[in-house]
């Protein structure tokens, strides 16, 4: 096979290729979408489970709370009824301070039950607004998972179809080895076949020896740029375009010019030559005339004189 025939054939697999990689890297790419999703579900139900063991943990303390605060009353109640069946001072006062003991602590239990009540209140609405965010992220989730599901059918539809042609363009190649350098070479760059002009590379602008690069104008073989790889194809306009750099025409050399220019310039500088000619009769004869007149006046001036 020429190898003009395989540069045709690889430049068709390139246009596959590029479409395959790029859907093979959408759908790759498709499921990393949810990622920001996902954490945010995760972070808010680990924020729940730790309300809710908070919330356990206060409602387990209120719940003790409440029974310190029955004993505290039940002690008070009973020692208000001792004192008025007490038949002695010291009973009396026995009862006296154990209703005082009694009533300090119903008073700093109750004080201590209802500021654990409002934050366990706080809690719960914290909780039940929790839970319903985290019912809502999980159905945004959802639908986000069931959006990209599909697509990532479509992609793989669609490279499957890509796949077929490629794998009937790679039967007409029927090199493996270039076919596996040119995957390779698409897989960093979309542009797999560039041309050399003028001796260099089209594809990393790098000079390339001149015997590599008269060996790719003369087609012999698969020649791929020692620099960044790509597979070489001789430009055959550069070299028109280099003699044209340097035509006569783009030069404006006075080539162009006829014999026929440069009689209409010698006639149109004898025409001039002719106009300055004619100004310089008429200045002359202007000139005389005032000789002339000058003559006149000194002649008058003479025979005036001699009259005196």
């Amino acid at each position: 096979m020429e190898t003009q025939e395989v540069i045709n054939i690889l430049k068709k697999l390139q246009d596959i290729l590029v479409q395959k990689y790029d859907l093979e890297a959408k759908r790759d790419e498709a499921p990393k979408q949810l990622g920001n999703q996902k954490d945010l579900l995760e972070k808010t139900q680990k924020e729940f489970i730790e309300e809710q063991a908070l919330y356990d943990s206060i409602k387990e303390k209120v719940s003790n709370l409440k029974e310190e605060l029955e004993e505290a009353v039940h002690s008070r109640e009973e020692g208000e009824e001792g004192v008025a069946n007490s038949t002695t001072h010291r009973e009396y006062e026995a009862l006296e301070k154990q209703i005082v003991e009694a009533k300090a602590k119903e008073d700093e239990v109750r004080k201590e039950l209802q500021k654990e009540e409002r934050e366990l209140a706080e809690l719960d609405e914290r909780l039940k607004n929790s839970n319903e965010l985290i019912t809502f992220q999980k159905s945004e989730l959802e639908t986000a998972q069931n959006s990209i599901n599909k697509k990532t059918e479509e992609y793989t539809t669609e490279l499957e179809a890509l796949e077929k042609e490629a794998e009937k363009i790679t039967k007409e190649l029927n090199n493996e080895e270039i076919l596996f350098k040119f995957e390779r070479i698409i897989q960093r760059n979309s542009q797999g076949i560039v041309t050399v002009k003028n001796g260099v590379c089209s594809g990393c602008h790098m000079i390339l020896p001149a015997d590599f690069a008269n060996e790719v104008r003369q087609g012999d073989g698969i020649k791929f740029c020692p620099y960044c790889s790509r597979v070489l194809e001789y430009d055959e306009d550069s070299t028109d375009e280099a003699e044209d750099f340097f035509s006569l025409e783009t030069a404006g050399s006075l080539a162009g010019l006829d014999d026929d220019d440069f009689d209409d310039e010698e006639d149109l500088d004898e025409e001039r030559d002719d106009e300055d000619s004619l100004y310089d009769d008429e200045d002359s004869l202007d000139s005389s005339d005032d000789d002339d007149e000058d003559d006149e006046d000194r002649d008058s001036d003479d025979e005036e004189s001699d009259d005196e």
